[in-house]
């Protein structure tokens, strides 16, 4: 059944919500430093917002439905690998990149990367960082359309444009604190959506046919074929991505203290886990009820089509535009603080008014976007562009940022060149398996490569060089 007047209005509602909430945030960047990091005032619960709608996308919601429904429990592996990605930070990470942040007013992870191994380190990490938050973004924005075009009816284009036009304008005028109240809202409305309406009402649909649950497949219990190999692969691009991802950090920075920062990330961890049953559930049942759905449907949306009355259906559209808007607005910000912090303000002038540097980052909010919708719109591939971006960031980086904290050997010279070389590897690799269908390249994932790449000329250049590097103090 399609959407009717009361859907469109839930759906109007709900973006109206968001561009007021940027509007009212606009008057209260007075610095960059609060502008991306909200003055580092975030608590508990603001933490695990963030961390929640960051990380619970479309690809969490629609792809796990859709893993569900064709292929049965094995779509937790992919919500699975982001709670334990994101538990396993937190208890190894979370703390210490909060207190580094603190003692040095911290705002990226270049900031971070720098103090460690030099400015020749933030340069490369600025790019790595750079590129992979315009295409997380990119990966999002797309999403955003292909709902609004299935659900709403709208024309790609007009999908497109909805989409790009609202994001970044929340982003670009209201900052961390439009994003900060936004994620609140979203995340209410994600975990309401999917486990308390969602949910219940199909298994209770389901329930009412022959069999429920009980009638799908007994391989829909296992996890069928999939290649072990690749299984690893992609949980250590998810992974390894929590240690490496810009909005990581940020999250850390923005936290009140080391105890909010560290509490909100596991919980934000467990409750993703939650979601991710939840949508499965949602999958498994669309293929009880609808086992005759064409390929390219979504179960996601079938779901929603077909079970939700009028109103209802509208709100679940909304759910599922929160998760994934929310995603980009974090990753459009983040970009932003890579241009205006690890760019304009540290190579351009540092000298520049807090004002100025607002303006700067509004515009490069903008900017980002903009970039990240025509990408989206040339690519229109959603699960290619976020793998890219994961094994971009976590392939090069991964290694270096664990050095930094571990290895007192580790050197400056072997970073520069060991996150260098490793996204010149992961770009070939991509590049050679556009232009070449099958043999090695199209069977190993480019995770791999990159960070062997990166490992071996880590570990071998600090070893064979000097004993060590020298930590520059805060503000160098």
């Amino acid at each position: 059944m399609p959407m009717d007047i009361w859907d469109y209005a839930v759906l109007l509602g709900y973006l109206a919500v968001l561009v007021g909430i940027g509007w009212r945030a606009r008057h209260r960047q007075k610095s960059i430093d609060q502008y991306f990091v909200g003055g580092r005032r975030a608590g508990t619960f603001a933490v695990m917002t963030l961390w929640l709608t960051a990380w619970v996308g479309g690809a969490t919601i629609l792809g796990t439905a859709e893993q569900a429904y064709e292929t049965g429990l094995r779509a937790l592996l992919y919500p699975l690998g982001m709670a334990i990605g994101c538990v396993l930070f937190a208890l190894t990470f979370t703390g210490r990149i909060k207190e580094a942040g603190d003692a040095c007013g911290h705002i990226t992870y270049p900031d971070f990367i720098e103090r460690s191994y030099g400015p020749g380190c933030r340069i490369v990490s600025t790019a790595t960082a750079l590129c992979a938050n315009i295409g997380y973004a990119a990966s999002q924005l797309l999403a955003t359309a292909v709902i609004l075009h299935e659900l709403a009816g709208l024309s790609m284009l007009l999908s497109f444009v909805v989409a790009t036009s609202v994001t970044v304008f929340y982003t670009a005028v209201g900052g961390f604190l439009a994003l900060d109240r936004t994620c609140r809202f979203q995340a209410v409305l994600i975990l309401a959506g999917t486990g308390l309406i969602g949910m219940p009402l199909v298994l209770l649909r389901a329930g009412e046919s022959a069999g429920g649950l009980s009638a799908l497949p007994a391989s829909f219990t296992g996890l069928g074929d999939i290649d072990g190999v690749s299984l690893l692969g992609m949980f250590i691009s998810i992974i390894l991505t929590f240690y490496t991802s810009s909005d990581s950090y940020v999250r850390c920075f923005s936290a009140r203290s080391r105890n909010s920062a560290v509490a909100g990330t596991i919980l934000a961890g467990l409750l993703i886990m939650g979601i991710g049953i939840s949508v499965c559930v949602m999958g498994l049942g669309a293929s009880v009820l609808f086992p005759d759905l064409g390929e390219g449907s979504s179960a996601f949306v079938a779901v929603i089509l077909r079970l939700f009355p009028s109103g209802l259906k509208g709100l679940m559209l909304v759910v599922l535009l929160a998760a994934i808007m929310s995603t980009a607005c974090s990753c459009i910000l983040t970009a932003s603080a890579n241009v205006t912090r690890d760019i304009y303000q540290r190579f351009w002038t540092k000298q520049a008014q807090p004002r100025r540097l607002v303006t700067i980052g509004i515009l490069s909010s903008v900017g980002a976007g903009i970039a990240s919708a025509l990408i989206a719109w040339y690519v229109r591939d959603i699960i290619d562009l976020l793998f890219m971006a994961f094994t971009v960031n976590s392939a090069s980086l991964f290694v270096p940022t664990l050095g930094a904290f571990f290895w007192k050997r580790a050197s400056r010279r072997a970073a520069f060149w060991s996150i260098s070389l490793s996204l010149l590897t992961v770009i070939a690799w991509y590049a050679g398996r556009m232009v070449q269908a099958g043999g090695v390249l199209s069977a190993v994932e480019p995770v791999w490569p990159g960070l062997g790449v990166s490992a071996v000329l880590f570990i071998v250049i600090s070893l064979l060089g000097d004993n060590g590097r020298d930590v520059a103090a805060c503000g160098d």
